[in-house]
């Protein structure tokens, strides 16, 4: 039993050491990021109820594994990069809780993320059996919470590659992608025939990276800057981002005025903050890496 145990230990640091744990990360983190993304899609496309309301079935070919029409597709192709999405989770709590050289915090988000796993399917299962708007907020916010974990352990597996411009480089993209969350948003988009599914599934890609961006920001920053003060303004713009797409996310579904106006104006305060954050730490002192710091 103990060799048997030894022998399973044994190839999964082999895989690891063949496939390289940041890179099956990495790769992990996409999958998440690719199964919310088509899940939006799904539910912007009226798709949720499609595969005629069947889980994890669908509505066509052997055993009903197989999508009978375009709208089935929808929800069908989001189930499909949804498993290897969690069969990815899995695998990396499985390679981390085992591979010794692994970062017990980065062992204990990826581990954390595939205790939520199955409680996504769960909601997942329960927007197809039931579709309400409380079930569907749960699944994404459930999907966010995960993709965020695997963000943060994927920063963490990198740290030593990460440095002062790459907080920079965040701040860039989080400028950058702030007012195509807001142009995207139909707030501006008046005419709701042009919120289509793509423009839909572009929004939300751009509150990923917008995330991420500050995620990576405010990581980095407390490692390689020496301004406590400036770490603390990335700190700052990390909430405020939480903030924004969260009124993001309920300015699309209740169409609320008074919403609409607090977006908007925090939306303009983040993007002078992000300015202000590439303007500072171009130009900030960095932190020196203390010997053996991972």
């Amino acid at each position: 039993m103990s060799s048997d145990s030894t022998t399973g230990g044994s190839r999964v640091r082999q895989l690891i050491a063949r496939v390289g744990f940041p890179h099956l990360l990495a790769t992990t983190l996409a999958l998440v990021a690719a199964t919310i993304l088509l899940g939006v899609a799904a539910k912007a496309t009226g798709s949720g109820l499609a595969c005629e309301a069947n889980w994890p079935q669908c509505d066509a070919g052997p055993y009903n594994l197989f999508p009978a029409n375009l709208p089935s597709f929808y929800e069908w192709f989001h189930r499909f990069v949804a498993m290897f999405a969690g069969f990815a989770i899995i695998g990396s709590a499985v390679a981390a809780w085992r591979n010794p050289g692994v970062d017990a915090r980065v062992a204990t988000l990826v581990v954390l993320g595939m205790v939520l796993t199955p409680i996504q399917v769960v909601l997942g299962r329960e927007t197809v059996l039931q579709y309400e708007m409380t079930i569907l907020s749960l699944h994404f916010w459930t999907a966010v919470l995960i993709f965020v974990l695997f963000v943060v352990a994927t920063v963490l597996v990198w740290r030593s590659a990460l440095t002062r411009r790459h907080v920079t480089g965040a701040l860039v993209l989080g400028t950058a992608a702030l007012p195509l969350h807001v142009a995207l948003s139909p707030l501006v988009l008046t005419d709701i025939t042009d919120y289509s599914p793509s423009v839909q599934m572009a929004q939300y890609g751009v509150t990923l990276a917008l995330l991420a961006a500050v995620i990576v920001a405010v990581m980095v920053g407390r490692w390689r800057l020496e301004d406590d003060r400036l770490v603390g303004l990335l700190v700052g713009a990390a909430g405020l981002a939480l903030v924004v797409v969260f009124l993001g996310r309920r300015a699309v579904m209740t169409l609320n005025p008074a919403l609409d106006y607090l977006y908007l104006l925090l939306s303009a305060i983040l993007f002078v903050t992000f300015v202000v954050g590439i303007r500072l730490t171009r130009g900030a002192s960095s932190r020196t890496p203390k010997a053996g710091s991972r």
